[in-house]
């Protein structure tokens, strides 16, 4: 009856010793300077051809007054009479006549 009674105690102890511990031994994945690096550049080089982009737009191209992009941004107009927007990255993104929303009055 002891020895029953001392293995289930050793039994609970050790599993209640287990769980406990794996936890503490999980470690977060640090990135490495490297990577945390690139992920900046990325971002700053996305964000300034947004913005070299944005600006030659408006100097060069008409913005469609009261209307915006599916996401909110201003929509221009071209040479070619087409209408775009300027997404994240910098990138020219061509509209059709239904994605252009009217811009709330506010």
């Amino acid at each position: 009856m002891k020895t029953r009674y001392l293995t289930g105690l050793l039994t609970l102890a050790m599993s209640i010793a287990i769980g406990f511990s794996s936890p503490a031994q999980e470690k977060k994945k640090k990135e490495s300077v490297g990577t945390t690096i690139n992920k900046t550049a990325k971002k700053v080089g996305n964000k300034t051809a947004e913005v070299t982009v944005k600006g030659s737009a408006k100097v060069v191209d008409q913005t469609y007054k009261g209307k915006m992009a599916p996401d909110g941004s201003n929509v221009y107009i071209d040479g070619k009479n087409r209408k775009y927007y300027i997404n994240k990255k910098g990138g020219k993104v061509y509209l059709k006549a239904s994605e252009i929303k009217t811009r709330p009055v506010n």
